[in-house]
């Protein structure tokens, strides 16, 4: 009776042991009673304990404050629960630097945000002092019914490896693919209010701070395409981008599969390849005289095309599409529907053409870019980085094509009809025939003698 005893125990152990195994292993980053394992960053806005909660409060004229771990991170699963008054803007900093070399020791880093306005961006990824939004909801606009004003929300964040994915009260919100930075500290954000008077003294409190850094392979969530992934990988594919059909328009190294719009070959002189950046240089701003457009060599109908752009300040230039390169034989650039790229701040064509449709993101001299008409809860009508990377994207299916700047619409259009063809009449189209209505064409990269840089080519052959 005794060793059937002791049997039974050992029994009961082992079916314990593998019962607890199955357990998460989390470690708790706030002991509920002190800030101990945290310090404050940058800003002077007030972080005190109640309640099991860290609660941050806003404070006139400070920039923004973080409250960081004294500990870096790499790979890990982390969960929190955040409540915000709906007044205020907040976020949660991953993989987070501060050095005295960068900004003064300005916190910059990826930040998984915290929006109750009516913009509904939380749970996308937004990289602080730094590139701006990487992946904002206007990539998954279901993802902006997540999140619940006046309540506490429960957060999941993944990072694995070069791969960020988000959750907001188990809705899936963002799906990253970034590797500029690999670990850093956890901070929570109290956003700067300026001098604003009436939104001192608001809260945002976070508790049930707690993360996985072991095991990780064993917790994480199954892969899903449930919602769109974004990759910011130089010159390479994700898988999840190779299974949709995506293929590298430019390798990254060689000028294979691209010539120059007017000849066989690529441009002996203009144009240069670096670290993985194809560059057009300056040359006095004037339209293809110095190496001259280049253009893919294939001619595409159907497409989704995504372009990464860097402009020097007052430059021109452009991504066009739908090129017919034996229309204009004369001087300046081949002829083909225009995705805008110019420095609207000091390059002159910005006050030039039909209200504004000259600037970044146009349709050039037929359509104004304008992100408000798409997503009209958004602060701004372009959301554009002047002084780092941006993101065009067009959309082309049939007759039907559309521009985005930075993952936000900008531009939406049918060619072919009657409005169409009132606007090529008004513009400086007017003279090519059918301008525009092209079944398909080519793919052009424009030399306006502004140095532009370009990198992430890419193509989807829509079926």
């Amino acid at each position: 009776m005794r060793e059937m005893n002791i049997s039974i125990v050992i029994i009961l152990i082992f079916a314990l042991s593998l019962s607890c195994s199955s357990k998460p292993e989390w470690t708790y980053l706030f002991n509920g009673d002190n800030l101990e394992n945290w310090q404050v960053l940058n800003g002077s806005a007030e972080f005190k304990v109640e309640d099991d909660k860290i609660i941050g409060i806003t404070k006139v004229n400070t920039p923004n404050t973080f409250l960081a771990t004294k500990k870096d991170y790499s790979d890990f699963i982390l969960e929190y629960e955040v409540k915000v008054d709906n007044e205020l803007n907040s976020g949660v900093q991953i993989r987070s630097l501060s050095k005295p070399d960068y900004r003064d020791g300005r916190v910059h880093g990826y930040q998984v945000e915290i929006d109750p306005s009516a913009r509904s961006w939380s749970g996308g990824i937004y990289d602080e002092a730094r590139r701006g939004w990487l992946y904002n909801l206007e990539y998954n606009k279901d993802g902006k019914k997540a999140f619940k004003k006046g309540q506490f929300n429960k957060f999941r964040v993944e990072a694995i490896g070069n791969n960020i994915r988000v959750w907001l009260n188990g809705i899936p919100t963002a799906n990253l693919v970034d590797d500029m930075t690999s670990k850093g500290f956890i901070a929570l954000q109290v956003h700067s209010i300026g001098d604003n008077e009436e939104n001192a003294g608001k809260k945002v409190e976070f508790r049930n701070i707690r993360i996985i850094t072991d095991n990780i392979d064993k917790y994480k969530t199954p892969k899903t395409k449930l919602i769109p992934q974004v990759s910011y990988l130089k010159n390479q594919l994700t898988e999840r981008e190779k299974e949709e059909g995506w293929k590298l328009l430019w390798d990254g190294k060689t000028t294979e599969g691209w010539r120059g719009a007017k000849t066989a070959h690529f441009p002996e002189q203009g144009w240069s390849i670096k670290d993985g950046i194809l560059t057009v240089h300056e040359s006095g701003g004037a339209e293809s005289r110095h190496g001259g457009d280049i253009v893919t060599k294939r001619q595409y109908s159907d497409f989704d095309l995504k372009v990464d752009f860097k402009f020097s300040k007052g430059a021109n230039s452009g991504i066009k599409y739908f090129v017919d390169c034996s229309l204009n034989k004369g001087p300046g650039s081949a002829i083909g529907c225009e995705f805008q790229i110019l420095d609207d701040r000091y390059h002159p064509d910005a006050k030039k053409g039909v209200n504004g449709n000259r600037t970044l993101a146009s349709l050039y001299d037929l359509i104004t870019a304008n992100a408000k008409l798409y997503a009209p809860n958004e602060y701004h009508k372009k959301r554009v980085n002047f002084h780092g990377w941006n993101r065009a994207r067009v959309y082309a299916r049939g007759k039907h094509v559309e521009h985005y700047l930075n993952g936000i619409k900008v531009v939406e259009y049918e060619r072919g009809t009657q409005m169409w063809k009132a606007l090529v009449a008004y513009s400086k189209y007017s003279k090519w025939p059918d301008f525009g209505e092209l079944e398909k064409g080519n793919i052009l990269l424009q030399d306006h003698g502004n140095r532009v840089s370009f990198k992430n080519i890419k193509i989807k052959v829509l079926e």
